[in-house]
């Protein structure tokens, strides 16, 4: 049974009591009037000017043709047992129509466009051919309002079908892009990759740059950036990343990166280096190790490019922390507090090259105290401080002194 609108256009429709001679002259010229009425929409629907074939037309014409014959027989007080069933049969294919013109890409507004053209051609037709069988004008004028109530029920349903295909096209093509994302942080072959993308319909860029960040600055940061952009979150909860931790894979970025960097300033990311796309699986690598380096409270973006040297040294964790225990072995019998400025003393030594008016301003102490604690250093490394090799080791082991450092 119909129900609704529907059900009240069938009551209305039946009351209208059409002679049979005026439905007949109406269904005779329904031929006509969908040819016509197709001609109309590709002359005044821009959308459709060059986009109707031959063979399309000629199916739309037919469509349109049996949806004013449900009509007409309804209006004759002829159609099936159930009353409601031929105009169910015309909405349904109007929602079929609107779920095709979805995936043919052609808008809403075009579809509803070619509807009131199509609703005006056939009026006009019908009108006539009413007039001309002596319909009088109280009835014309409901027949008319039922047609046109009539075309608002198909369209209706046409934009409930467009609505609906967009809507699973969506979610199928979301679907598609987190499985291409998931791919290329996983490092898949490329024709793997390339394959897709294609079904994502994600048009490849020349590189990609991985960004992490905090999820809940996710959204606001992705408006600032290329439309290609992937973005992976919740497909991540079984990953690396940590929870509430988002990845972004932003096409073509400038090598300089200096637009990337300002979008996300004050959003915690830590940006990777740039890829070639099929490649993007090392940026992601070099971005996660580096955020395990971040501070917790960081709100300036981490350029991974200006921290090569501790990615480098922090790469095996548990081979620095051996190499921490083995360069400063001979503190190990001090109080935890005076090795640990030794060991402040001795890095800073190192890096300033051993002029002691730069260490000094660099710890924040007297020049005499350097030299009181180089004197010490000196008496438990001995002839070590002047060995290349050691010197070296001394540099990588505490080169990540007073940041974090990573867990092993």
């Amino acid at each position: 049974m119909a129900h609704g609108a529907t059900a009240g256009l069938t009551d209305r429709a039946r009351a209208l009591a059409l002679d049979p001679e005026v439905i007949a002259a109406l269904d005779a010229q329904l031929p006509d009037v969908a040819g016509r009425t197709i001609a109309a929409v590709i002359a005044e629907v821009s959308e459709y000017a060059d986009t109707l074939s031959h063979e399309m037309a000629s199916g739309i014409a037919a469509g349109v043709q049996m949806a004013l014959a449900a009509f007409l027989r309804l209006a004759a007080g002829t159609a099936e047992r159930d009353p409601a069933a031929a105009i169910d049969a015309a909405v349904a294919g109007a929602y079929e129509l609107g779920r095709v013109e979805a995936r043919s890409h052609r808008s809403v507004d075009a579809l509803l466009s070619a509807y009131r053209v199509g609703a005006r051609v056939a009026w006009q037709e019908q009108a006539d051919t009413a007039v001309r069988h002596g319909v009088g004008a109280a009835t014309v004028a409901r027949f008319a309002a039922l047609v046109f109530a009539y075309i608002d029920e198909l369209s209706a349903a046409s934009v409930a079908g467009h609505t609906a295909e967009l809507a699973a096209t969506g979610r199928i093509r979301a679907r598609h892009l987190a499985e291409l994302g998931q791919g290329l942080l996983a490092g898949e072959a490329v024709d793997v990759l390339q394959a897709r993308a294609e079904r994502a319909q994600w048009a490849p860029p020349n590189t990609l740059t991985a960004v992490l960040l905090p999820a809940a600055r996710i959204h606001g940061a992705t408006a600032l950036l290329d439309v290609r952009t992937l973005v992976l979150g919740d497909d991540l909860a079984d990953g690396p990343v940590p929870p509430q931790t988002g990845v972004l894979l932003v096409p073509d970025v400038t090598p300089d990166r200096t637009e990337l960097l300002a979008a996300m300033r004050g959003r915690g990311a830590v940006v990777g280096p740039v890829r070639a796309w099929t490649r993007v699986s090392s940026s992601f690598d070099r971005a996660l190790r580096a955020l395990a380096l971040a501070p917790r409270d960081r709100a300036a973006p981490i350029d991974t490019e200006q921290r090569l040297a501790a990615l480098v040294v922090s790469a095996d964790p548990d081979a620095l922390a051996d190499l921490r225990a083995q360069v400063l072995e001979p503190l190990a019998d001090l109080r935890p507090e005076t090795a640990e400025r030794l060991a402040a003393t001795l890095r800073s030594w190192l890096l300033h090259l051993g002029r002691r008016g730069a260490v000094a301003e660099d710890l924040v102490v007297h020049p005499q105290t350097v030299r009181y604690r180089m004197t010490q250093l000196r008496e438990r490394y001995g002839d070590r401080l002047d060995d290349p090799q050691f010197v070296l080791d001394l540099l990588v082991a505490l080169a990540l002194e007073g940041e974090p450092h990573p867990t092993p």
